[in-house]
């Protein structure tokens, strides 16, 4: 399948050093990422604990590289807001915690973000049919959410074909991101099948030159 688009790298903070956050926020992107993922999780709808908008607000002024927030908590409704002012760019939430998603994407528009939906790997993509007029990206999870470090499930490849033919039908600008597992060996089966943003999270931060890891990332993505 034809890259439309150069795919994204947006570093995890999840993987980084949280002792000294401010600073790896800054080396990554100064080493070439595009965007900052931050993984913002509650202990009840996925398994793990990490942050709220108070760490946001913390990191906005390290860099105008864009916030890609990733609200893994249920209920979600009750902190859109807090995160927007935090300085979130665009705020992703699960189709599978939310029964007024389209009602949640309209607010998140309306606050002047932009509308991201996230994807479990054992959730159809038919489940977002009826969103795709509202979201600007779509973030497949390609592991279990809840914790850095897992293994790429490869049976999330045909679901990243499926969405990616899917937006490309509504003849919108979607972006299809891959959250998970991601190293040089899966960037290529996910941009691949029309992924054309990546999440990395130990694939950066556990090497030791953030830059060629955000490059080597970068170009097996755009062989593919």
């Amino acid at each position: 399948m034809p890259q439309l688009k150069t795919p994204l790298i947006a570093p995890s903070i999840l993987s980084a050093d949280f002792a000294r956050m401010g600073e790896e926020v800054e080396a990554v992107v100064r080493d070439g990422a595009d965007w900052l993922h931050l993984d913002v999780m509650d202990g009840h709808f996925v398994p793990n604990m990490t942050f709220g908008p108070g760490m946001v607000a913390a990191l906005r002024n390290r860099t105008d590289k864009p916030f890609d927030v990733h609200l893994m908590i249920e209920p979600a409704d009750a902190f859109i807001e807090a995160f927007a002012k935090a300085g979130a760019d665009h705020i992703h939430v699960h189709v599978e915690n939310n029964p007024h998603v389209h009602r949640t994407l309209q607010h998140i528009r309306a606050l002047g973000k932009k509308p991201g939906i996230a994807i479990c790997p054992g959730t159809p993509p038919e489940a977002l049919e009826y969103l795709l007029d509202l979201v600007d990206i779509i973030l497949v999870m390609t592991v279990n959410p809840g914790f850095g470090g897992q293994k790429f499930l490869e049976s999330q490849v045909p679901k990243i074909r499926k969405l990616r033919q899917m937006a490309d039908a509504t003849g919108r600008d979607i972006r299809i991101g891959v959250d998970g597992g991601i190293d040089l060996a899966t960037a290529p089966l996910a941009t691949g099948a029309g992924a054309d943003m990546m999440v990395a999270g130990t694939s950066i931060y556990g090497q030791d030159d953030y830059a060629a890891a955000i490059n080597s990332l970068r170009q097996v993505g755009s062989l593919s």
